[in-house]
């Protein structure tokens, strides 16, 4: 049960509900990330606008890219509700669970990619460390072909993703079988 109260699609008023309407329209459904932030429709409103453009804009990061950042960082946070989310996201792009489960054993296959390997350690010690992170791992990303604007949309990604884990974190957003299913990508 979440630790604050909560206002769902019934209960709300004009403003919350166009809101509401607008991310039904977008994502196919309401989340409970989105619930948990009801109390401030403005905020909520303003939080879907960045993850429409951190995560759907345009980007030279492919959309998997960003997908496998959010898990990574979301593993780093324990964060299972953010982690299931953007699991079911990867199974959309990749439809390959091996490659999937590599992700969540951190694992990283040597097969895989210089670009999406560096990518996932940068999340995930970005994620761990962010006041200990050196200058050097921007030369590691370049070094794996990343050019100045992919390492600014990746580091994006990597923030907004710190942020909505402290959110469902700190407010007890629970995690359901059927909450991560039935989204558009």
């Amino acid at each position: 049960m979440p630790h604050i109260k909560t206002i769902g699609y019934d209960e709300a008023d004009e403003s919350l509900r166009q809101v509401y309407d607008s991310i039904i329209g977008s994502r196919g459904k309401l989340a409970e990330v989105h619930k948990i932030q009801s109390l401030n429709p403005a905020a909520l409103s303003a939080h879907i606008d960045l993850y429409k453009v951190v995560m759907f804009g345009s980007s030279p990061l492919k959309r998997y890219q960003r997908e496998m950042i959010a898990v990574v960082v979301s593993a780093a946070n324990k964060c299972r509700y953010c982690v299931e989310h953007h699991l079911e996201a990867l199974r959309f792009y990749w439809k390959d669970e091996t490659k999937i489960e590599s992700l969540l054993d951190a694992q990283l296959p040597a097969e895989w990619s210089e670009t999406d390997l560096a990518l996932c350690r940068f999340a995930k010690e970005c994620t761990l460390h962010p006041d200990q992170y050196p200058a050097d791992a921007i030369i590691n990303l370049r070094s794996a072909g990343l050019e100045d604007r992919t390492i600014l949309d990746a580091v994006q990604v990597v923030a907004y993703f710190n942020f909505v884990n402290r959110i469902v974190l700190a407010l007890g957003v629970e995690w359901n079988d059927d909450e991560a299913k039935g989204y558009r990508y």
